[in-house]
């Protein structure tokens, strides 16, 4: 008889990333950004990417507050409290009731479990919101990570299409009302 034992599922918790927070880690300052946020921000946080990233954030907040509870926050594990990525949406519903989700797990956390721990709280938030009536993702055709991530929670393929930055970038969308809360939630 095979006793493997299976890995606990992740559990993550948000941290909001205010615009001071955005600002200070866009601007390279970590110890800022981590003393504004409440938490020990990781060097992920300052990369580049991410600065640039945090910075657009920043940017969206001074011309909307009202996107704060949607845009990007630092994901917290538990029971540990160790900051493994960031997560949020890249806005509040659109005109039709789209939210677009996006999430990076720090490198030292990958393969970890934590992607989905972040994905299913990013759309149980979602399914509970009644302004949502769609979610979606864009993922580079080359994350395989990501690609496997996204596998069980009903997205569907809907299209593609090619940036400048990112190369090739395949479109999924989940209907909000076809998440299953239940079956998401531990």
């Amino acid at each position: 008889m095979n006793s493997e034992i299976l890995p606990t599922p992740k559990r993550v918790r948000f941290v909001e990333l205010s615009a001071k927070a955005l600002r200070a880690l866009a601007n390279g300052d970590l110890a800022g950004g981590s003393a504004e946020a409440g938490v020990a921000l990781d060097e992920h946080f300052v990369g580049d990417r991410a600065r640039w990233i945090f910075g657009y954030r920043a940017d969206q907040l001074d011309r909307d507050p009202s996107a704060a509870p949607w845009i990007t926050r630092a994901a917290v594990s538990e029971p540990d409290a160790a900051v493994v990525g960031d997560a949020g949406f890249h806005g509040p519903p659109d005109e039709t009731g789209m939210v677009e989700v996006g999430f990076t797990v720090v490198p030292g956390y990958r393969r970890q479990g934590y992607g989905r721990a972040m994905l299913t709280a990013l759309l149980v938030r979602a399914a509970a919101e009644p302004g949502v009536r769609t979610v979606r993702a864009r993922i580079r055709a080359d994350n395989t990570a990501s690609l496997a991530t996204i596998t069980g929670f009903g997205f569907t393929r809907v299209g593609e299409q090619g940036t400048d930055g990112d190369g090739l970038v395949i479109v999924f969308e989940v209907p909000a009302d076809a998440i299953q809360v239940k079956q998401l939630t531990p």
